[in-house]
């Protein structure tokens, strides 16, 4: 399939080449060294490549897979640039109390959900800094606490939770909005899966015939011709904006005797196009198991290796579906108008904020965004509280 109709599979507002000609100048300024082709180092095919950054605050090998390898290679460089940017934001800021915020007249959200582990919370009367965003439901400007957009894990003071989650970039701000927003949707779909019993998430299974797509129907084929195993998962939420989940394994996955955590990956994907959040969970698949035979990324730790797979992941590789249609409704195409379809599903669910901050001020070709869904749940990680309110009333939906 050429690259003009697989073009068709981005939200791009450009090319992918013109993309990389643009940043190209400002890789070496915000710590990225070289992009490396990892593709080649398994038999899938799908196109891999990671960014290097020596010297970064955060992790010094980044990811990005794609349909073609000019995406791919695209990808890894916009995920460096946008982990550089929160390491150090490039915003103005205000030091205040929430108290003397909201006398002023001020929106400021306090984000308790996303303190760090071993921290309180921020107190009403407690000057922090504080970064402008824009609250995309309310139309209005919104405050948040500096410290949670940081990704400087140089630091171990900082009160929340350093995470890329929401944290996206691209060749115009809401291009980067659309990202961040899509994310925080699927990482909260995939928790509140997650809080199904093993029996009701076996039937969200979904052949990829079901989507009728010939690009989809080529990314399977490479995995299958692999020697390799797939499932997806539709893990869709309330907030109806297509979410899917792919697991990925060896085929003799339920004969082996002890199967290891890394021989099982995962991805994710999410987007108002169907087909477009299935590819981009089964890409992301490809580069999870890409992630482990590279054996380069920093958060891979040894025993990652030597971990047992649990069986309950192992278990979902026995799913199975009867034959059917995913419905694939028209959807706009265009940044801006996928972004107003999105916001449109989240006001549809009762989601009553959504703040989009822009952390890079200046004269650059590209725009990095951190997006805040605190309604919305949040992947594992080092909080106070690990869960909210969506996944717990599942789990008292599903006891």
């Amino acid at each position: 399939m050429g690259e003009t109709a697989l073009s068709s599979y981005c939200d791009r507002v450009i090319a992918p080449e013109e993309t990389l000609a643009r940043i190209k100048p400002f890789l070496c300024r915000f710590g990225v060294t070289r992009l490396g082709r990892l593709t080649g180092l398994d038999n899938i095919g799908i196109p891999v490549w990671n960014a290097v950054s020596p010297n970064a605050r955060s992790i010094v090998i980044n990811q990005g897979k794609g349909i073609t390898d000019i995406d791919a290679k695209v990808s890894a460089a916009m995920e460096a640039l946008e982990r550089a940017v929160a390491c150090e934001p490039c915003i103005a800021t205000r030091c205040a109390s929430r108290d003397a915020m909201l006398a002023a007249g001020e929106q400021a959200i306090p984000l308790h959900a996303l303190t760090a582990h071993g921290f309180a919370d921020l107190d009403d009367s407690e000057e922090v800094r504080w970064a402008s965003g824009h609250d995309l439901l309310k139309d209005e400007t919104a405050w948040v606490p500096l410290d949670a957009a940081s990704l400087d894990r140089t630091r171990d003071d900082c009160r929340y939770w350093q995470s890329s989650d929401g944290l996206a970039s691209g060749n115009t701000q809401t291009e980067a909005t659309l990202h961040g927003t899509l994310e925080r949707i699927e990482r909260d779909a995939e928790v509140l899966w997650r809080m199904m019993p093993l029996a009701k998430r076996l039937q969200t299974f979904l052949d990829h015939a079901a989507f009728g797509d010939a690009v989809l129907s080529d990314v399977v084929g490479r995995i299958i011709d692999a020697g390799l195993t797939l499932r997806l998962f539709d893990i869709t939420s309330d907030i109806a904006v297509p979410c899917y989940t792919a697991l990925l394994a060896p085929k003799d996955i339920l004969s082996m005797k002890q199967p290891l955590y890394h021989q099982a990956t995962i991805g994710h994907g999410c987007h108002p196009n169907p087909v477009r959040a299935a590819v981009r969970a089964i890409t992301e698949v490809a580069q999870s198991r890409l992630t482990y035979i590279s054996g380069a990324r920093d958060d891979v730790f040894p025993e990652t290796f030597t971990r047992p797979l649990a069986e309950e992941t192992r278990v979902l590789f026995t799913a199975t579906a009867a034959p059917r249609a995913v419905a694939r409704p028209p959807v706009a195409e265009g940044p801006d108008a996928l972004l107003a379809h999105v916001l449109r599903r989240l006001s549809d669910a009762h989601i009553k904020t959504a703040v989009a901050l822009p952390l890079l001020h200046g004269d650059f070709p590209f725009s990095v965004v951190k997006v805040f869904l605190p309604q919305l749940e949040n992947p594992d990680g080092l909080r106070k509280r690990r869960l909210g309110p969506r996944a717990v009333a599942r789990m008292l939906e599903t006891a």
